[in-house]
């Protein structure tokens, strides 16, 4: 990849790779147990990723030399009798690359059926490129006809017992050379694996570029709904006018509502639902209160262990009645609070809307204000923590 880290540790939003392909296979309620392959040099590093992101139900084994010594590592530590270990042997077992993190468990369920009826099954994908042997001499020998051919990919899945006396009964050329888990079981257990055409998202971080696709990939799933956060009184204010626009602005994104409480209510709801982007309206309230009770159930939730959430916080200001400077000024406190909010993966920059009474003028301010919302939301850019923007 042309990183010093190796690359399912190197940070995607600063937060390694691999966490993000644990939290996706963790999601899946009928897995039972998940066994990382890690060396030994980076065992501290993988227990200190599970720990910080809370990650359940994994085991961690020694990794080999090669990929395939890694696997059967894996496989022996699955198929039981090693002492302290709470491993039971399974019927089905799944083969996944760490820095394969935007499957869908629906390629998962169609892998692993075929497992079931196969032995083996493993997803496979069009080829993109066309195959060309060359000569000795660097020169054109032979081409494939890339339609006949198809491109093996990860997820694999095998019952337990075919792939594990795969393993068991392989030459050290395999072990040591080998790359395809699907050739072992038809080498040495005639099992012929059922390809199962896999989806758009199995594609693999192989390259440095890889990291700041996977980063737009995360960036544009955890942007698809934003919350705004207001009082009943100011949603009958000009809040309810910044909801609207936000909805008619933002047609791709799911804008939801609620109310700010400590004890139970709609905004505890939507945390719980995973929403990472948050607009907070301070009209009727004293500047920064509401904000300050997101604040406060954001970080009791832990929402921002896994991704950074943005939170917006709103103000209105009639330019033409007021000084903006010394609205400005009176904000700037944010910049103190976003410092501390950002420790715990918290975004935070306030925006200054113009409350004008001309209605073109506001209407105009507050379709910049939802422009400025969603590119917030959607970059996460932790360089604009403590701004606050004017519209």
């Amino acid at each position: 990849m042309g990183v010093a880290t190796p690359k399912q540790f190197c940070p995607v939003l600063e937060r390694p790779l691999i966490s993000y392909t644990l939290q996706a296979l963790e999601r899946v309620h009928w897995i039972k147990d998940i066994v990382v392959a890690v060396t030994g040099e980076n065992i501290e590093a993988m227990k200190s990723i599970i720990q910080k992101y809370q990650h359940k139900g994994i085991s961690l084994v020694e990794a080999g030399l090669t990929r395939h010594r890694s696997i059967f590592n894996g496989l022996k530590a699955l198929a039981g009798g090693q002492a302290g270990s709470t491993l039971s042997k399974p019927e089905v077992v799944i083969i996944h690359d760490a820095v394969r993190p935007f499957f869908e468990e629906d390629d998962l369920l169609k892998v692993v059926r075929a497992a079931k009826d196969h032995g083996a099954a493993g997803a496979v994908r069009p080829l993109v490129s066309t195959i060309i042997s060359p000569s000795p001499e660097g020169c054109l020998d032979h081409s494939l006809e890339r339609a006949r051919y198809r491109a093996s990919e990860m997820p694999q899945a095998f019952l337990f017992d075919v792939i594990y006396e795969a393993y068991q009964r392989c030459s050290d050329y395999d072990l040591d050379f080998g790359t395809e888990c699907l050739q072992l079981a038809l080498k040495y257990c005639c099992t012929n694996a059922k390809l199962v055409e896999g989806s758009l998202d199995l594609w693999k971080v192989t390259y440095k570029r890889d990291l700041y696709a996977a980063e737009s990939i995360i960036k544009e799933k955890i942007s698809q709904e934003i919350c705004i956060v207001m009082d009943k009184e100011e949603k009958e204010h000009v809040g309810h006018l910044l909801e609207a626009m936000l909805k008619n602005e933002l047609n791709h994104v799911k804008v939801t509502s609620g109310v700010p409480c400590h004890a139970g209510g709609n905004i505890q709801h939507i945390i719980l639902e995973q929403c990472y982007s948050f607009v907070c309206v301070n009209v009727m309230t004293t500047d920064f209160q509401n904000t300050q009770k997101l604040l406060d159930m954001l970080e009791q939730s832990n929402l921002s262990i896994l991704y950074p959430v943005v939170v917006v916080s709103v103000h209105f200001l009639d330019f033409e009645l007021g000084p903006l400077s010394q609205k400005m000024e009176s904000l700037m406190w944010i910049r103190e609070f976003a410092i501390e909010a950002k420790k715990r993966n918290i975004l935070l920059c306030g925006l200054l809307i113009n409350c004008s009474q001309d209605e073109q003028k506001l209407q105009e301010s507050l379709r910049q204000g939802a422009i400025i919302i969603a590119a917030l939301a959607k970059e996460r850019n932790s360089a604009l923590v403590g701004q606050l923007l004017v519209a």
